[in-house]
């Protein structure tokens, strides 16, 4: 087969670079310890091969469901995809032929096919389509592209703007469009993105963006009057680390002339500013970033979509590095403290839900409903800051 082909020439050259360049690593992996700079770039690569390693050793067979609370979960929801964004960052910066054949395998498994079906309007079920459309730029294969490119022009050809009714559907769905747009050469893709994105911002629940705070709540269940248990405005990490993450991964595939990036570029800034107001000392951001003592700890995934989109946010000259760069250097060390050094295994994550509440408790040794959501998240970080570390 064609890709077959393709992937074993690429894995002989992989080969020969890795040879070159004296074999994969075997040192022993340990946190950074300074809060000066950041780490080099090859303390930033060894470590995300570890963690890599750890979720791709745990699961061999791409293609095999899961069965969570009681349900059979197929391996191209969107858990599994946000895993694969994160997957083909790394092979970006680092492109093992491993890599590459773990997500190949996967996207093949399915037939570069979407949850429910080309006819889904739930982010979630499009997720997977973001790493179709990257193999795609690496193949040229035409059937890679086919179901996500039906979907999408599906959500193009059909008034409804209303379907991101909750926050991450904007991480799930938006950069697909993006990369439509550019792919295509066309900006009904990135129209129809700007008249979605603009509806879950300003109506949906009376809209989900507060101005005043730079934040965003998770649905309309959390608009006020709504609160925490202790009074104060539930915004929660991971979901405003969705948005965050959206912005940055719409802004790479579509060019700076898109005709909306403004409206980005300036809800981009106003979250960094938010986010940054938030940090906990120790680098973390709490689940619950305006009240502590709801659920508050340390926790991976938010902290993760966090330093990725404020160290992008640098990279691309957007934020300042001497307001922003300690905060990444933070973050990425409290990312780095969960990182079980033996094997791999990534601590203090919240498994799947909407709130602080969900999926607690969360340890450095607790095992999550899902985990490779978390994965990617996490390599979204790595690889950015491996980007800004040089």
């Amino acid at each position: 087969m064609k890709i077959r082909f393709v992937v074993l020439l690429a894995g002989l050259t992989v080969a020969m670079l890795c040879q070159a360049q004296g074999g994969p690593r075997r040192m022993p992996f340990q946190a950074t310890t300074s809060l000066e700079t950041l780490p080099t770039q090859q303390h930033v690569l060894e470590a995300a091969e570890l963690v890599n390693g750890y979720f791709m050793s745990q699961y061999p067979d791409v293609a095999a469901d899961s069965y969570v609370r009681g349900r059979q979960r197929p391996s191209h929801i969107w858990t599994r995809g946000v895993y694969y964004e994160g997957l083909m960052a790394l092979h970006a910066i680092y492109p093992r032929e491993d890599y590459l054949k773990y997500a190949l395998d996967w996207a093949e498994s399915h037939q570069f096919g979407l949850h429910r079906g080309t006819t889904t309007r739930n982010a979630d079920n499009q997720c997977a389509g973001q790493t179709y459309l990257e193999l795609y730029n690496i193949y040229g294969e035409a059937a890679m592209k086919k179901d996500i490119s039906i979907c999408m022009d599906m959500l193009v050809n059909t008034p409804q703007n209303g379907d991101w009714t909750w926050i991450d559907a904007i991480q799930m769905g938006m950069p697909i469009l993006g990369q439509m747009g550019t792919l295509k050469n066309d900006s009904r893709y990135w129209e129809k993105a700007h008249d979605m994105y603009m509806a879950t911002r300003n109506e949906i629940g009376g809209g989900l963006w507060n101005a005043k705070d730079g934040l965003w709540w998770r649905d309309a269940t959390f608009c006020p009057p709504a609160t925490t248990p202790n009074g104060k405005q539930c915004y929660w990490a991971r979901g405003n680390g969705w948005v965050f993450a959206a912005l940055c991964r719409y802004m790479d595939r579509t060019p700076s002339t898109e005709t909306y990036r403004n409206q980005y570029v300036k809800d981009f800034k106003a979250m960094a500013k938010a986010i940054v107001l938030r940090q906990r000392e120790d680098g973390y951001w709490n689940v619950s970033l305006d009240d502590p003592e709801d659920f508050g700890g340390k926790e991976v995934t938010g902290t993760s979509l966090f330093v990725s989109g404020l160290a992008w946010g640098v990279r691309n000259g957007l934020l300042k590095a001497e307001d922003y760069m300690p905060a990444i250097i933070k973050g990425w060390k409290a990312i780095e403290e969960a990182i079980h050094p033996e094997n791999g295994f990534l601590g203090y994550i919240q498994g799947t839900g909407k709130e602080p509440k969900d999926s607690q408790p969360v340890a450095y040794d607790t095992v999550p409903d899902f985990e490779d959501f978390a994965y990617g998240c996490y390599l979204l970080a790595a690889t950015e800051v491996y980007k800004l570390a040089k």
